[in-house]
């Protein structure tokens, strides 16, 4: 239904005077008045008895942050809580409090209440619950009502449960019952997991990203998830698209679209890469994005929590979050205007919501919880479990572009069938100061080669030309597309190719040098001659919430407070060393590289770090692997730390390096938001990031997790073989490549051999032929790699069996 001018621009106006009284109050700066580190304030970690803590929803109203926190699968209510915080962070939860599994929120302006999981809040912040007993289920999504916007909002389940609800009254109409009862009327959509709700153009849609089934939790290319529309009338939804999607939203936010005529955008992903679809004009859109970390990736959708496309209160640029990227989104993206769309960094915390609250944005994040669910290996042991909790991470707007460097990776074919001169989607190309395209092929091919024209959008206006035209008429291409500059590229094939990829890689110059910014100051230097203050960490469940540590005098606690005392229970440090013992023979150094085999049998190799990372060290066996942040891992070695995605998302294959150091660190752990390091210098000075016990016996460093990509630019040295006896035909073991940057190849043999490189493209297993060099015996062949290649993984093959040696250096 369209409206006339008049009522739009008194739409407009109301709008703005309910965005200026949701907002009011938290405009004041914050107090520093609590302990705090790199924005994080320990006073402020939510707590649940469940097996998950992630927060939901965090949105400023009435002068007031309120936040939401969720269980894993809690239809019925459950010990989260609904939790109102001041411009002063003060912190108070509220005794309406239900629980629940939610992360809905909507602001309707007409009654001038935030609906925020089964909670309505007035202006002046009196809160009025629904009970899960008249709508049931895991509330994921709230939209404005097609048809009776200004007194009724429809809310969305998990479970495709879908309820009508008067604003004034709470009146509860179900619409569609929640899978997880009986009876009824059911969506039934493809897929489960549910997660986004909007309502726009005439159509509720409702996003789910997930699958039903073992094959669901083996295999990332099954079936998975689907984007759905209903006018409020129909029986049934209409399918949009078949993959997993998660975020629903438009220009509107949090209040809804204030026009019908407005746009819809959805997030989503497949095993290729992210998808962004568009509704514009009635009709869809379909993009690609990259990914930047894996650890979101599987079939099941179990790994995102809840991706956001969110006003953060700097203009038109708004901020959206998916795959480990921080994307800057404009808000008038459309159909013929999608420039603006790009990356902006990397980071590794897991953010379910994001608000602009005062000067800073407001993360809502999923730190630590009780449950490993299916993140188990064993490089981490047997840790005892924390209690579920997580923070707020507060970060200031131009923070945004300095985090972990841009690595934008995707597929817009993946070895699959791809037609004759059938476009694939537009993969987007800004935001990447290098930009390359991988093509392979793989299997016989009957008559002459396929071309395949490489198209640019230069404006993003949907208007395409012709780039080049490259002719596959060897397995393997790859094309440097840096120098050109453009919003969206894409691909055509001139006949039909029963098994083709065409993998991009992008990245921004990583302009961190080897030396750790002086936020570190603090940790000892392995080539200290005095040995630091480390030790194992333990964060305690029950009552006392505190970080233990367990050092050669004893054992010390860490409060909310951040005050490190030490502890007067006797048998604590060795309830420590029991309870989080490092596993040993997690890596083995065979002198060519570090070579790490999984749980299933499989070997990977890694670089050393630098010298002044790897030299001998006081701690002889520091922590390997741990979990802090929900189902995923931080791994560390060889001076290195590397994002770890759970098996469930790729496991190893999909790893990728934060940062490399020279620092003695014996164990690291995540405590009410905060990441804590354990291998301080006996001299260091007690600051915003290291705190000290009164004795001075014990320290620990504190912090943000996405500070370690302030540690220093990934780096070393490594390979699959080093005077090894290799076997003709036989493929080495697989040596890291993705995430490093300047990459330069090192080979020698004994005797007289070609070497063929292969490279991983996508972390799958599809492995392609590189390059191969033909070596005289006892001469050593160096090779640079472009600036800009990029890849998974590396082995090498030769053709006779010899002694060779296969190095890589990364600079």
């Amino acid at each position: 239904m369209t409206r006339d001018i008049a009522s739009l621009c008194s739409l407009a106006a109301a709008r703005a005077a309910l965005f200026a009284l949701a907002c009011a109050a938290s405009s004041a700066p914050l107090v520093a008045q609590h302990a705090s580190a790199s924005g994080i304030y320990p006073h402020l970690a939510l707590y649940n008895r469940e097996g998950e803590c992630g927060i939901g929803a965090v949105v400023p109203w009435q002068g007031r942050l309120w936040v939401i926190t969720y269980a894993p699968h809690e239809p019925k209510g459950s010990s989260d809580r609904l939790y109102e915080i001041t411009p002063e962070l003060e912190l108070r939860v509220r005794e309406e409090s239900i629980g629940g599994t939610c992360a809905n929120r909507l602001i309707h302006r007409e009654s001038e209440q935030l609906f925020l999981g089964p909670y309505a809040i007035d202006r002046a912040g009196a809160v009025r619950a629904i009970p899960f007993a008249r709508m049931y289920g895991r509330h994921t999504g709230t939209a404005r009502h097609l048809r009776e916007p200004a007194e009724k909002i429809v809310t969305a389940t998990m479970e495709e449960g879908f309820y009508e609800v008067d604003v004034r009254t709470l009146e509860v109409r179900e619409l569609f019952r929640d899978e997880q009862l009986g009876g009824g009327r059911k969506a039934d959509l493809p897929g489960y997991h549910g997660k986004g709700f909007y309502s726009a153009q005439g159509r509720y849609v409702y996003a789910n990203n997930g699958e039903h089934g073992i094959e669901a939790l083996r295999r990332p290319e099954v079936p998975s998830g689907v984007l759905a529309s209903w006018d409020g009338v129909a029986e049934h939804f209409e399918i949009v698209q078949r993959a997993q999607f998660t975020e629903v939203t438009g220009p509107g936010g949090l209040e809804g679209n204030a026009a019908d005529t407005d746009p819809l955008w959805s997030l989503g992903f497949d095993h290729r890469s992210v998808i962004l679809m568009l509704l514009d004009g009635g009709a869809w859109h379909r993009y690609r994005l990259p990914k930047a970390s894996h650890s979101y990736d599987g079939a099941h959708g179990w790994n995102t929590e809840w991706p956001r496309i969110r006003d953060i209160g700097t203009g038109d640029e708004w901020l959206a979050t998916m795959h480990g990227s921080f994307f800057a989104f404009p808000r008038g993206f459309r159909a013929n205007a999608t420039a603006g769309l790009r990356p902006r960094s990397s980071y590794l915390k897991v953010i379910g919501d994001f608000a602009r609250f005062g000067e800073r944005i407001a993360f809502g994040c999923d730190d630590s919880a009780a449950n490993e669910f299916l993140n188990k290996r064993r490089a981490k042991g047997s840790l005892a479990a924390p209690p579920s909790h997580s923070n707020l991470w507060f970060v200031e707007p131009a923070a945004l572009e300095g985090f972990g460097p841009v690595l934008a990776r995707g597929a817009v074919w993946l070895d699959e069938t791809v037609r004759a001169d059938e476009a694939s989607d537009p993969y987007l190309r800004s935001g990447c100061e290098r930009f390359a395209l991988h093509l392979a092929r793989r299997g016989a091919l009957e008559g002459r080669s396929p071309r395949l024209t490489i198209e640019i959008d230069r404006e993003g206006r949907g208007s395409f030309e012709v780039l080049r035209v490259v002719e596959l008429d060897t397995p393997y291409r790859w094309i440097d597309l840096s120098d050109e500059e453009g919003i969206w590229v894409r691909l055509r094939c001139d006949r039909e190719v029963a098994t083709l990829s065409a993998c991009f890689h992008g990245s921004e110059r990583d302009a961190r040098g080897p030396e750790p910014a002086p936020i570190f100051a603090g940790l000892a230097p392995r080539a200290s001659p005095t040995a630091p203050l480390g030790g194992l960490l333990l964060v305690r469940n029950g009552a006392r919430k505190t970080l233990a540590v367990a050092t050669t005098r004893g054992a010390y606690e860490l409060d909310e407070k951040l005050l490190l005392a030490r502890s007067a229970e006797p048998t604590l440090a060795a309830d420590i060393e029991s309870e989080v013992a490092v596993p040993r023979s997690v890596l083995e150094d065979d002198g060519a590289s570090l070579l790490v085999i999984d749980d299933s049998g499989r070997r990977w190799r890694l670089p050393r770090g630098p010298e002044a990372a790897t030299r001998a060290a006081h701690v002889l066996f520091p922590r390997v692997a741990r979990e802090v942040a929900t189902e995923r891992d931080l791994f560390h070695a060889g001076g290195t730390f590397y994002e770890l995605p759970a098996e469930n998302a790729g496991g190893f294959a999909k790893m990728r390096p934060i940062a490399t150091h020279a620092f003695d660190l014996h164990d690291f752990a995540s405590y009410r938001g905060l990441l804590v390091l354990s291998g301080v210098r006996a001299d260091a000075i007690a600051s915003e990031h290291v705190v000290k016990s009164a004795d001075g016996a014990a320290a620990l460093w504190i912090g943000a997790l996405d500070d370690l990509w302030q540690l220093g630019k990934p780096r070393g040295f490594g390979g699959p073989w080093r005077e090894s006896a290799v076997e003709a035909g036989v493929p080495s073991d697989p040596f890291l490549v993705s995430g490093f940057d300047a990459k330069r190849l090192r080979l020698q043999a004994e005797s007289a051999c070609t070497l063929s490189v292969e490279i991983d493209l996508a972390g799958t297993g599809l492995w392609v032929e590189h390059r191969r060099f033909a070596l005289e015996a006892g001469k050593r062949v160096e090779h640079d790699f472009p600036i800009g290649f990029d890849a998974y993984w590396l082995r090498v093959t030769s053709d006779v069996a010899t002694t060779a040696s296969a190095q890589m250096l990364y600079r």
